[in-house]
């Protein structure tokens, strides 16, 4: 039973706010990592931290296309859409600001309404949109745990928080962009 009445707009805009927030948090730790270690093969269900942040930015361009009817992805949920980590961080920016967009077009009414697609099998579904925009939060959640553990386990020590809570007291999220840049000007 869908619980549209409880869950405003603004909370799904804070949610797509704090996607971004956490997932430049948990970015920037797997872009400090050496390469063998982010390519570690650590017995996760998608490999290791590499597999895992595929398939969270491939699944948010599934819902995402679900959504708009635009955009690409693969239909296999363990593909590999970036081998290179920096296009992957680029390509999670770009989805990241992308997500927060679509949200905010969306009002009270959408939310409540129903929204009609079809699963990777091809089965027609329809669910109040609020549902799965709070399925589409949920699983973002799910694999950032997933992530955060491997690269507890790859470190050994406490990864950045992704709290909400955090967030919503004004935590600071990395600036991805620089990073990247600057690890491409160490790279030359």
């Amino acid at each position: 039973m869908s619980q549209a009445a409880v869950f405003t707009i603004n909370h799904f805009r804070q949610l797509a706010a704090y996607n971004r927030w956490a997932n430049a948090r948990l970015y920037a730790a797997a872009l400090d990592l050496s390469e063998q270690a982010y390519r570690l093969h650590i017995g996760v269900f998608f490999g290791g931290l590499h597999g895992t942040l595929n398939h969270s930015l491939l699944t948010d361009r599934l819902w995402l296309k679900r959504l708009t009817g635009e955009g690409d992805h693969p239909n296999r949920l363990d593909a590999i859409l970036y081998e290179d980590r920096t296009e992957l961080t680029r390509a999670r920016i770009a989805e990241d600001r992308r997500l927060i967009e679509v949200v905010d077009k969306y009002d009270e009414a959408s939310l409540a309404g129903l929204h009609s697609y079809k699963t990777t099998s091809g089965m027609p579904q329809s669910q109040a949109l609020s549902d799965i925009l709070l399925h589409l939060f949920n699983h973002q959640t799910h694999h950032r745990g997933q992530a955060h553990a491997c690269l507890s386990i790859l470190t050994g020590d406490e990864p950045p928080a992704l709290d909400l809570l955090i967030f919503q007291r004004g935590g600071i999220a990395p600036d991805l962009e620089a990073q990247i840049r600057h690890l491409s000007g160490s790279a030359r």
